[in-house]
């Protein structure tokens, strides 16, 4: 009897030295045979002390306004679920200092002193824009009511560096710069077709070739529309920042006679704001001037 459980131990060993032998030759084929792919991926590492930028564009969003019946010149429900979305992503990312979008179109500026994800280009801009993505469909509903998702929506980024402070302010001012030539050519255009009675054949010739002057003609002598009265959120885009909230929430508290009374308590936190102002000129920056930091290196 001894001898039968020595023979079964000597056999359980035997056993477990086997299994041994097997997980250590699986790893160390892992490592010796099949790692050597990795040297076939590029450093994408951005350069330090750069802005980086992740801009993201709705990928053939002409289509995809059209068939969910977009308004007409602008939705604000899809502008409102852009910009959700876009708070999403720097909730997520809280690198990013500011970011702004227009129409399909959203960028992300991370600081320059950023070390999320190693600072490679490829990481950052995948998280961004499957954040992005995913948080447009999540809270589709909230914007558009019953109104269905027929499918789902995509986005193309790219990561562009920008050294200086001079340099971040001007991509920002060109993104603003365009918002309102596009507001303004839209607001036209749309007027013309639908207060005008004007095929869009019809309203592109029009406009053809008219310069700013000539617009605010059309929609002002024509149609008594004065463009500066037009939303803000519509001619500047949507600019959201980092700022310090005060939040006032009431408490109830038990004293010690067992009476209950109420207590205010006002805590500050850091919250994603939204702002529809001009950020080409200096005011803004004079205002908030946390969101740039020293070009002194």
């Amino acid at each position: 009897m001894l001898r039968l459980l020595s023979v079964n131990f000597r056999g359980l060993t035997e056993h477990k030295t086997l299994l041994s032998l097997n997980f250590s030759t699986s790893s160390v084929m892992a490592k010796s045979k099949f790692e050597y792919v990795r040297n076939f991926e590029l450093d994408d590492t951005c350069l330090r002390n750069c802005y980086i930028v992740v801009r993201l564009d709705g990928r053939n969003f002409h289509k995809f306004s059209e068939q969910h019946n977009f308004r007409k010149p602008n939705d604000n429900r899809a502008l409102g679920l852009m910009s959700r979305s876009a708070r999403s992503v720097m909730e997520e990312l809280e690198d990013i200092t500011i970011a702004y979008g227009q129409s399909d179109e959203f960028s992300f500026v991370f600081k320059r002193s950023t070390t999320w994800f190693k600072r490679r280009a490829s990481k950052l801009m995948t998280h961004v824009a499957s954040q992005f993505s995913s948080s447009f469909v999540y809270y589709w509903k909230e914007y558009f009511g019953e109104h269905p998702l027929l499918y789902p929506p995509s986005f193309d980024g790219r990561v562009v560096l920008y050294p200086s402070n001079r340099n971040l302010r001007d991509y920002l001012s060109w993104r603003q710069a365009d918002c309102h030539i596009n507001n303004l050519y839209n607001t036209t255009f749309w007027t013309l077709v639908q207060k005008g009675g004007l095929t869009t054949t019809q309203a592109e010739e029009r406009l053809s070739g008219t310069q700013a002057a000539d617009k605010n003609e059309i929609l002002f002598s024509e149609f008594n529309i004065n463009y500066n009265n037009e939303s803000p959120l519509h001619k500047k885009g949507t600019t959201l920042i980092w700022e310090k909230v005060n939040e006032t929430t009431t408490k109830q508290i038990k004293r010690p006679d067992e009476v209950q009374t109420e207590m205010t308590v006002t805590r500050t936190r850091k919250k994603v704001t939204s702002h529809s102002c001009d950020i080409i000129g200096d005011q803004f920056w004079e205002e908030h001037p946390d969101i740039l930091e020293s070009d002194q290196c």
